[in-house]
């Protein structure tokens, strides 16, 4: 439904496949604990059919409202949440597969742990590239008793990041750490009036389970945060009050795109690695002249830095995408990697030879060439076309 990494789009002489028709609910078994659905349906339309139910798909991205699962198990999507919960792949049993044959194959399923390859972990992040998924088994999990978000404000950008990797550090397992910037808090209280403090970055952090469980963790979270002196430390008493802390986050890309033009990045580093990313972000901002915004899901280090331009003004967008390539190609000097949730699609395949060798490429690329010989789906997404221009090649033959 979004395409943030050009997965879904259109290249020379093809079509596109669609799943929005493929938007029915087929099953729910709460005893077992799953949901059968077709792959169009969008993912923040699951969780408001498990409702009824007292259950939820923990899968959240951002841009919930519209993504489909079809686009969600293609990138491996996160969200908020993903922290406790996993991303896609921790939360799909099983899925209906049509290989660009017209076979169709049933991977996975309901019971724990199938026996043999593990096929569908293969397709959850194969980006399109490996067959069409047309129907999804979900895991799914009954709501939790309760859940308290805290907003902790901080003076310093690093001092925010370094205070995640004490909480990680720690053992404390919220189920969501997110972490929005100066320039994300302005524009989105101007948004939203979500009433955040006027610092230079600020933290959202969830805890859920029992009244008991909740105090527990807070406390401990509270205790570490105070360590490193922050502006503000605000828990909320109600649900208005935790719905007012998220709501700022859940509109922080749609508040940035009323500042203007902007690139939303999408890499990830170790959580130890955030205060020192931060740090050269700040730099390279600098050094190509344009503003970033940062606002990201810090618990497992996926970033998402908003490059800020001016599409009108000439070069400032070739500007914009060198600084993006610079910091990608700086969360895999970290120890990171190109994408957490996106996807490489079009705008980060030219990178790819930054955290793969030639022979990593082309390990990746057999296995295309065995799911999809006559490379008809997606074929010039993901590997860099020099690389892939070969197999393209054989596969026009």
């Amino acid at each position: 439904g979004t395409s943030l990494a050009g997965g879904a789009l259109p290249t020379a002489d093809c079509v596109v496949i669609g799943t929005m028709r493929l938007n029915a609910f087929l099953d729910i078994d709460t005893e077992n604990r799953f949901i059968r659905v077709q792959s169009g349906v969008t993912n923040l339309s699951v969780s408001a059919e498990l409702e009824p139910e007292g259950f939820f798909y923990a899968p959240d991205p951002s841009s919930q409202l519209a993504c489909t699962i079809a686009g969600n198990i293609a990138m491996n999507s996160g969200g908020a949440h993903c922290l406790k919960y996993g991303v896609t792949t921790n939360n799909l049993m099983g899925a209906t597969v049509v290989l660009s044959t017209g076979e169709i194959v049933e991977l996975g399923g309901p019971e724990s742990g199938p026996a043999g390859l593990d096929l569908l972990g293969l397709f959850c992040g194969s980006e399109g590239q490996l067959g069409i998924v047309t129907e999804a088994i979900l895991k799914i999990l009954p709501r939790p008793e309760g859940a308290r978000p805290v907003l902790i404000g901080f003076d310093d950008a690093e001092i925010a990041g370094q205070c995640v990797a004490n909480i990680i550090r720690s053992g404390v397992l919220p189920v969501a750490i997110e972490y929005m910037d100066e320039p994300c808090l302005r524009a989105v209280e101007d948004f939203a009036h979500a009433g955040y403090p006027d610092c230079a970055a600020v933290l959202i952090v969830e805890v859920e389970g029992s009244p008991d469980e909740i105090a527990d963790q807070l406390a401990r979270i509270r205790q570490i945060a105070d360590a490193l002196n922050p502006v503000e430390f605000r828990e909320s008493r109600n649900a208005d009050e935790a719905l007012a802390i998220w709501k700022g986050r859940k509109s922080a890309f749609g508040a940035m795109g009323r500042l203007g033009d902007y690139i939303c990045l999408d890499g990830t580093v170790p959580v130890g690695q955030l205060p020192h990313t931060l740090r050269r972000i700040g730099e390279l901002s600098r050094q190509h002249g344009l503003e970033v915004a940062n606002v990201f899901h810090a618990g497992d280090g996926n970033m998402h830095p908003l490059i800020l331009f001016d599409a009108n003004q000439p070069g400032q967008l070739e500007r914009a995408e060198a600084m993006g390539a610079d910091i990608l190609r700086l969360c895999v000097e970290v120890g990171g990697c190109l994408t957490g949730e996106h996807g490489v699609g079009v705008e980060k395949r030219d990178l790819m030879t930054s955290q793969y060798d030639a022979a990593d490429l082309a390990i990746q690329m057999e296995v295309k060439d065995l799911f999809d010989p006559g490379w008809l789906l997606n074929p010039s997404k993901v590997f860099p076309l020099d690389s892939s221009a070969s197999h393209r090649s054989r596969a026009a033959e």
